[in-house]
């Protein structure tokens, strides 16, 4: 499977809380903050949800 480097790139204020709890699932916590997942589905429905708040990239 494919690795991928996710970043938050924006602030969660003002945002609603079901994309809140998305990027606590994904380990981010912070603007700023780079977390290293393995490629799944579930993963990438997560990324999807808060794909504006997020930089995704795939690691090799």
């Amino acid at each position: 499977m494919a690795k991928l480097i996710v970043k938050q790139v924006r602030s969660q204020i003002n945002c609603p809380l079901t994309q809140k709890r998305g990027l606590i699932a994904l380990g981010l916590k912070r603007v700023g903050q780079v977390v290293e997942h393995e490629s799944n589905p579930a993963l990438l429905g997560m990324i999807n949800k808060v794909k504006h708040l997020v930089s995704v990239e795939e690691s090799n």
